[in-house]
C-alpha cells in the first residue's frame, strides 16, 4: 500500500497587513471594548511587530479611518452605473443600504467602537474628515455631484443623515435591517427638498477627486 505524503501543505498566502491590523482591531473592540484596544494590543492581535502597524496606521483614529475607507471600498466595488431615471434620493437609498449591509457583520464590533468615541470627544472628531470623504465618495457613487460650495454643502448634509441613521443600525437586530431602512427612507424624505437640488448636477470631477472634495 502507497503510504500517504506527510508533507505539510503549503502556508496560505500571507494577507495584507493593513486587513490584519483591521481585522485585529475590530475583535479586540468586539472582545474588550474600544478604550482597550491600544497600539501595542492590535499588534499583537495582529501577530505583527508594532513597527508594521506605525508603518500602515500612526494612530487609533486612523485605523477608524481605514475601516471606513475599506467599506468604502466595499461600496464602490459593488456599485452599477447610476441610473438617472431615479430620484437622488432613490439612489442614496440604495448605496447607503449597501454600505451598512457591508457593515452588519462588524456590527457588535462597531457598537462597542460607538461606545468607547462616545468617551473620548476628541477621538471622534479625529474621525469627521475621513467621514466627509466616505460620504463625498457615496454622493459621487450615486451620481451626484460634489464639485463646489453645493457640492460641499451635499456633503456635510449626507454626513449628517448617515450619523442619525447609524445610531438606528447600531441598535438593529432585524434580520434585514428594516429598522435602519426606514430611518434611512425617513430621513431622505424629509431632506428631499434639498437633495432635489442635488440632481441638477453640474461638471463632474473624476472620481479621483471625488474624496477630496469634502475636506476642502
Amino acid at each position: 500500500m502507497a503510504k500517504r505524503s506527510t508533507r505539510s501543505k503549503p502556508p496560505p498566502p500571507a494577507r495584507d497587513p493593513r486587513d490584519r491590523i483591521l481585522d485585529a482591531a475590530l475583535a479586540l473592540a468586539e472582545r474588550e471594548g474600544w478604550s482597550k484596544a491600544s497600539l501595542a494590543a492590535i499588534a499583537d492581535e495582529a501577530k505583527l511587530q508594532l513597527a508594521q502597524v506605525y508603518g500602515e496606521f500612526r494612530s487609533r483614529p486612523a485605523i477608524l479611518a481605514g475601516l471606513m475607507a475599506r467599506t468604502d471600498r466595499a461600496v464602490l466595488a459593488g456599485a452599477q452605473r447610476p441610473d438617472l431615471e431615479e430620484t437622488p434620493r432613490e439612489r442614496l437609498f440604495e448605496t447607503l443600504m449597501r454600505r451598512f449591509d457591508a457593515m452588519k457583520p462588524q456590527r457588535p464590533a462597531l457598537q462597542r467602537i460607538a461606545r468607547g468615541l462616545a468617551c473620548d470627544p476628541l477621538a471622534a472628531a479625529l474621525t469627521g474628515l475621513p467621514l466627509l470623504r466616505s460620504m463625498a465618495w457615496m454622493l459621487e457613487v450615486s451620481g451626484i455631484s460634489t464639485v463646489g460650495p453645493a457640492g460641499r454643502l451635499r456633503v456635510r448634509g449626507l454626513t449628517a443623515i448617515y450619523l442619525s441613521v447609524l445610531r438606528t443600525f447600531l441598535a438593529d437586530e432585524t434580520p434585514d435591517l428594516a429598522k435602519t431602512m426606514a430611518a434611512l427612507d425617513r430621513h431622505l424624505r424629509q431632506a428631499e427638498r434639498c437633495l432635489g437640488a442635488i440632481g441638477r448636477m453640474g461638471p463632474r470631477k473624476p472620481p479621483s477627486e471625488a474624496g477630496a472634495t469634502a475636506a476642502r
